[in-house]
C-alpha cells in the first residue's frame, strides 16, 4: 500500500492542545464522569433568542442560494453601523468582509498581505492559531516575549526592538487569548504607527473587544479603527455574540484591499453561510445588543470568581484580565509544568483546562489558561476541586 505524501506545510502544523484536552475530556465524560471543562472558549449561552428565531424563519424551505463573496449588503451595513454605535468610529460598508468564522478572515488577510520569507511580529503568548495560519503561507512568526509588567501584550518599544529588514506586518490581539488583557490606547496606537512607519501592515483581532470592560463613564474601548483607520480588523460572532458554532466572522479593510479580499474570498470560500448571515442581522437588533450586554456584565463576573478563587489557591494571576472570558495563572509554584498539573487536573479532578504550551514559549511550562465561558456554578465547582487537587501536592 502505497503511503500518501505530507506537505511540509501540514506536517508543519501542530496541534491546539485546547482542542487535544476538550478530546480527552469528552472521553472521560463517556466514561460517566462528570468533567468541569474549562478549557474552551465557547461561551455557555448560545446565540441570543432573537438570532435563533431568525435562523428557524430563514430555513422555512426558501432557496438558499450563494451570498456575493463579500457577505449580504444588509448584513455588512449591520456591521457598519455597529462600529458607529458602539464604538463611536465611522466605517464603510463596503469595507467590510463577511467570512466563514474569524479564522477565514485571517486565512483571506494571510493569502492577501504575506509572502514567503515575510517575517510577522506576534506577542508571546497568543493564539496559536494566529501564527499557524501566517506560517502556512510561508511567513515567519517571531514571537516577541512579553511580561506581566506589560500586560503580556506587545509595546512600541518591543515592536522596535525586534523588527528587521524582513517584517512585513504586526499582529495584535486586543483583549488577548489567552490572557483576557488588553493593550492601552496609547500603547496601540504607537504600535500601530512605528509599523504604518515602515509601510507594514497591522492586523488587530478583536474578536473578545466588546466583551471588554467599560470604564468609569460606561464607555467600551475603542475600536483600533479610530487609532489606525487603515489597519486590517478581525471580529466574529462567535464570543459577544455567542455563536461559535455558526461559523461566521467578519474583517474590516483598506478600501484599496478590498478587491483583493473578494477575489481570494470567491477562490476559497466562495462566501460564508447564508443562513447564518441572514439569522445574524437579528445580532443587531435591540434586544439582541441588550441580551449580549448582560452576558458581558456576566462575564465579567465570572472572571472574578476564577482570579479571586485562583488566588485562595495560591495560584497567582500576575495580570487581571479586564476582557474576554479567560484567566492565565501561573502553576509554577506547585513543582509540576504547566502540561503536567493539565494532564493531572483532568484525570484526577477531572477538570479541563489549557497548558501554557499552546501559546508560545516564554510561559509554556509555567502558566495554564482557564475558560470562565462555562456556568458560575461550573466555575465554583471547578475551583473547588482544583483546590482539592493543589493540595494533594503538598
Amino acid at each position: 500500500m502505497n503511503t500518501v505524501r505530507i506537505s511540509q506545510r501540514a506536517r508543519a502544523v501542530v496541534p491546539f492542545y485546547a482542542m487535544e484536552f476538550g478530546k480527552h475530556a469528552a472521553a472521560l465524560e463517556v466514561q460517566g464522569h462528570h468533567v468541569v471543562k474549562l478549557s474552551l472558549g465557547e461561551p455557555d449561552f448560545g446565540a441570543p433568542p432573537a438570532v435563533l428565531d431568525a435562523m428557524r424563519e430563514a430555513m422555512d424551505g426558501r432557496p438558499l442560494p450563494y451570498t456575493p463573496a463579500l457577505g449580504l449588503p444588509a448584513l455588512r451595513e449591520a456591521i457598519a453601523r455597529f462600529y458607529q454605535d458602539a464604538h463611536g468610529v465611522r466605517v464603510d460598508p463596503g469595507r467590510v468582509v463577511v467570512t466563514a468564522g474569524a479564522s477565514a478572515a485571517l486565512v483571506l488577510a494571510a493569502a492577501a498581505f504575506v509572502d514567503p520569507g515575510d517575517e510577522v511580529l506576534i506577542a508571546d503568548p497568543s493564539y496559536p492559531c494566529n501564527r499557524q495560519i501566517m506560517e502556512s503561507f510561508g511567513a515567519r512568526a517571531t514571537l516577541v516575549p512579553t511580561t506581566a509588567a506589560g500586560r503580556f501584550q506587545l509595546d512600541a518599544a518591543s515592536v522596535r526592538s525586534h523588527w528587521t529588514d524582513r517584517t512585513r506586518g504586526v499582529m495584535i490581539a486586543t483583549p488577548s487569548n489567552p490572557t483576557g488583557t488588553s493593550v492601552p490606547a496609547a500603547e496601540l496606537t504607537a504600535i500601530c504607527a512605528t509599523a504604518r512607519e515602515r509601510g507594514a501592515w497591522r492586523l488587530v483581532d478583536e474578536i473578545y473587544l466588546d466583551l471588554s470592560d467599560h470604564d468609569a463613564h460606561g464607555r467600551p474601548p475603542a475600536s483600533v479603527l479610530s487609532l489606525d483607520p487603515d489597519a486590517v480588523v478581525v471580529n466574529s460572532f462567535s464570543k459577544y455574540f455567542g455563536m461559535t458554532g455558526w461559523r461566521l466572522g467578519w474583517c474590516v479593510v483598506p478600501e484599496s484591499c478590498v478587491p483583493v479580499m473578494e477575489r481570494l474570498a470567491q477562490n476559497y470560500f466562495l462566501c460564508a453561510s447564508a443562513p447564518a448571515q441572514h439569522a445574524a442581522l437579528a445580532c443587531f437588533s435591540p434586544e439582541s445588543l441588550a441580551v449580549c450586554e448582560t452576558r458581558r456584565v456576566e462575564f465579567a463576573r465570572r472572571r472574578a470568581i476564577a482570579v479571586d478563587g485562583l488566588r485562595r489557591l495560591g495560584l497567582p494571576v500576575p495580570v487581571r484580565p479586564d476582557g474576554a472570558f479567560y484567566v492565565y495563572f501561573d502553576v509554577s509554584g506547585t513543582g509540576l509544568t504547566s502540561w503536567q498539573f493539565c494532564e493531572r487536573a483532568l484525570h484526577q479532578a477531572h477538570v479541563a483546562l489549557t497548558p501554557g504550551r499552546d501559546f508560545g514559549d516564554r510561559t509554556a511550562d509555567t502558566h495554564v489558561r482557564l475558560s470562565c465561558a462555562a456556568s458560575a456554578d461550573e466555575l465554583h465547582e471547578g475551583i473547588a476541586r482544583l483546590g482539592e487537587f493543589v493540595a494533594t501536592l503538598g
